[in-house]
């Protein structure tokens, strides 16, 4: 379904949910005593202490909100799968080279860049290139100048 569909399900179907479920935490919430652990998670989402509800309903708005995080678990995969390997970076230092590098990774795939390509391009052209030319490689830039050799 397009966004405006979608928001229409959500206000038809979500919504009284919703506010069935706000109406019953500020009732739970009377009733249980301020160092409840459940009374400081709900203090976390509620106004007028916590200012989580705004957040946790803008779905109820916008049809473009996925209510899920499952693309923010994808991206997160390849980090925790690769947690025990960088265990053996070998030093702090190998293990902060490998955490320079996978930035630059996941800003490639940020910019829509294919990492291989963009790191054998930059491996390729290094040597050649002076310091004060180095940002033209940085992920960013290298995109728009690949796109303006396309163009012409």
């Amino acid at each position: 379904m397009d966004a405006a569909a979608r928001l229409a399900v959500r206000q038809e179907r979500s919504r009284p949910l919703i506010e069935a479920l706000h109406d019953w935490l500020l009732e739970e919430r009377a009733r249980l005593s301020k160092h409840n652990s459940v009374a400081k998670a709900i203090d976390y989402l509620m106004p007028p202490k916590g200012d989580r509800w705004e957040a946790f309903t803008a779905f109820l708005h916008d049809g473009r909100i996925c209510l899920t995080n499952n693309a923010a678990e994808r991206a997160l995969r390849g980090i925790a799968l690769g947690r025990k390997s960088w265990l053996f970076a070998g030093s702090e230092r190998g293990g902060e080279r490998a955490a320079f590098m996978y930035t630059l990774i996941v800003t490639c795939k940020m910019n829509n860049i294919d990492p291989q390509a963009w790191m054998a391009d930059l491996l390729a052209r290094m040597p050649d290139i002076t310091v004060s030319r180095l940002p033209e490689l940085l992920p960013w830039n290298w995109k728009t100048e690949r796109e303006a050799v396309k163009a012409a």
